[in-house]
């Protein structure tokens, strides 16, 4: 087992959209406006907002991350789910085959999509050198314990590795309303255990 503090960062709701999606929803020229840069290299979160709806709710004001991605994935947890009234798979980002539809707007303009509603698995972001401190694999699967007002250990949570990362453990809402865990939480420890 190694204690090694991981950084924790709460993944709220959110969309990564297509070029294409992106055009349907913010016209023929639009691109993403950086708000700000996210602790992934090269991941931001855009100014561009949209609302997100399903057969029983809308969620409104879901911020859009960049850059934009080959096909459109929005990013729920399981509360949110239930409020949209859709029922996501728990799937690692990028794998949306078969996944919820929704409806995505902005103001006038409406999409739906097919496929891409998705409840993230827990993932943890790490360099090829943190793999080796932690003698850990890409995708390998591991649990987490985390120390807080109220310790969890999690489950299933998928190890991401390449060199473009930084070592960042992401857990929705849901997650971190479970475990006390605020979000940026500073000193949190997670260790890790195969």
């Amino acid at each position: 087992m190694s204690t090694k503090t991981i950084p924790v960062a709460i993944s709220a709701r959110h969309i990564h959209v297509s070029e294409e999606d992106l055009q349907a929803l913010f016209g023929p020229n639009a691109s993403l406006t950086k708000d700000f840069d996210l602790s992934q290299p090269g991941q931001y979160a855009a100014k561009e907002r949209v609302s997100i709806e399903g057969p029983k709710g809308v969620i409104h004001n879901v911020r859009i991350l960049g850059p934009v991605r080959p096909a459109t994935q929005v990013e729920v947890s399981k509360t949110d789910a239930l409020k949209l009234g859709i029922n996501p798979p728990l799937r690692q980002s990028g794998d949306v085959e078969g996944s919820a539809s929704l409806k995505i707007s902005n103001g006038e303009q409406v999409i739906t999509i097919k496929q891409g509603a998705i409840i993230a698995q827990a993932h943890i972001h790490m360099t090829e050198q943190d793999a080796k401190d932690f003698n850990v694999e890409n995708n390998e699967i591991v649990s987490v314990e985390v120390e807080s007002e109220r310790p969890i250990t999690m489950r299933g949570v998928v190890v991401r590795v390449s060199k473009d990362f930084s070592l960042e453990m992401h857990i929705d809402t849901d997650e971190a309303n479970a475990g006390f865990i605020k979000q940026q939480a500073k000193g949190t420890i997670f260790k890790i255990t195969k």
